[in-house]
């Protein structure tokens, strides 16, 4: 049952307020002066307060309530408070709104006004303890993580990349080839680091090619090695990727670029180890751990005839699918203040910058930007102007004649971690309408 706390030198009034929320279980403790209710906050714990602004009689100043709700404010920051204001002090009162109280409502106050007021704030307050409580169950999952793996000094702040990372050293100990997909620059070689460091071949080389840097005509050579004279320019011996990752991990990035031809040999080696240098006809035998990565729509090439289906399943025995920074977004400052070499903090303006940009260049992006303005910001710290970022488009209010499914409605919920006002705000709905769209679609009010 919610507990709520009343600090009010009148009697009376307290206890109208206690039968009102009785009948509405919501348990109520009433204190007659600022000592006596900052004295029950310290004693026990409360989801609201609901507070008088004077408590000296013939006084309408308003300034005592103002010092009780500084030092409410100072020792419980996110306790609810609703003021009891008259008229003649109402200025003070949403001055103090504004400063951080939740609501204010004029003596005397409408019972059904103040209901929807309390049960509003106590569910917000719900969400935000959840919320608390959900973050610090991340924090302890990653700090297990960090503890338990070698992480190559990757940034796990969001629970989108936690999972990625979980599930990368997971299965870093098995022997199986593993195609981690995603677009570019959002961080899949850190991935294949990871796997590698906590791996059985932790100790051996880690080998990295970047199949889309490489000449289609070259790259068989790069993977394979080539004898003196295979093709133009070749004017001795030289070994390939897969004989330099032998007994280690060779990383094969964008792996979709890799020609038909490449790819029949790079299934052959994947099956039996065995491969030939171009030019040669004497097999060589390896052990190597394959891990691959593409930001390519592997399917659809199958489809249309330019990648081996045999190879896709060869390659995607486990496959981890790492989303574009702009879905990681607890990623976002941790990683821009790691790019920052000076030592300059983010201003309040920049961090909102960061994290309202779209990311289209995922992690490379960000650290450009970052280095970018660590070397240009003049000024002690860094600023949203220091980051040259586009000017963001403001959004677009919901249309209300779409009427949002189910879908839709669970995406948004997710998107604001559950907080029904939020949620309501982006669909353009008032909380009512979500809840009757909640209801009607069977979604829980969690």
């Amino acid at each position: 049952m919610p507990s709520i706390l009343i600090i009010d030198d009148n009697a009376s009034v307290g206890t109208a307020l206690e039968v009102l929320f009785s009948l509405h279980d919501i348990d109520a403790l009433h204190a007659l002066s600022p000592e006596a209710g900052l004295a029950l906050l310290e004693q026990q714990p409360v989801d609201l307060v609901i507070q008088d602004m004077n408590f000296t009689e013939d006084t309408t100043s308003g300034e005592e309530g103002e010092a009780l709700f500084e030092q409410i404010r100072a020792r419980h920051p996110d306790l609810p408070v609703i003021l009891l204001t008259a008229w003649t002090h109402l200025s003070s009162a949403v001055d103090l709104v504004k400063a951080g109280a939740a609501d204010y409502l004029a003596k005397p106050w409408d019972d059904r006004k103040l209901l929807i007021t309390v049960n509003n704030l106590l569910e917000l307050s719900e969400t935000r303890r959840e919320l608390d409580r959900r973050r610090e169950r991340e924090q302890r999952d990653r700090s297990a993580l960090e503890s338990r793996y070698d992480l190559r000094g990757a940034v796990v702040a969001d629970p989108a990349s936690e999972r990625v990372v979980n599930l990368a050293c997971q299965v870093a100990r098995s022997a199986l080839p593993v195609l981690i997909t995603g677009p570019n620059g959002a961080g899949k070689e850190k991935i294949a680091e990871i796997i590698q460091a906590n791996s059985l071949v932790a100790k051996g080389p880690f080998v990295a090619l970047n199949c889309g840097a490489i000449p289609s005509e070259l790259i068989e050579a790069e993977l394979f090695g080539a004898e003196a004279g295979a093709y133009t320019g070749a004017n001795k011996a030289r070994e390939g990727k897969f004989e330099a990752a032998d007994g280690g991990t060779l990383f094969l990035d964008e792996i979709g670029n890799l020609s038909l031809g490449g790819q029949m040999k790079l299934l052959r080696v994947l099956e039996t180890g065995r491969f030939e240098r171009l030019g040669s006809n004497r097999e060589r035998q390896v052990k190597v751990r394959v891990i691959s990565a593409t930001n390519a729509d592997l399917p659809a090439m199958i489809r249309d005839g330019q990648f081996r289906e045999d190879l896709y399943y060869r390659l995607n025995t486990v496959e981890l699918a790492l989303p574009p920074l702009a879905e990681r977004p607890g990623d976002i400052l941790p990683l821009a203040e790691r790019f920052l070499d000076s030592g300059k903090p983010l201003s309040t303006a920049a961090a909102t910058a960061l994290q309202r940009h779209g990311w289209p260049g995922n992690v490379r992006e960000l650290r450009n930007v970052l280095q970018r303005a660590d070397l240009l910001a003049m000024g002690p710290r860094i600023e949203a102007g220091d980051l040259n970022l586009p000017r963001a488009a403001a959004p677009r209010a919901a249309s209300p004649t779409v009427d949002p499914d189910r879908s839709r409605i669970e995406t948004a919920l997710a998107h604001n971690h559950g907080i029904i006002a939020q949620t309501a705000a982006e669909l353009g709905l008032s909380r009512q309408a979500l809840y009757r769209r909640m209801d009607r679609y069977g979604i829980p009010r969690e």
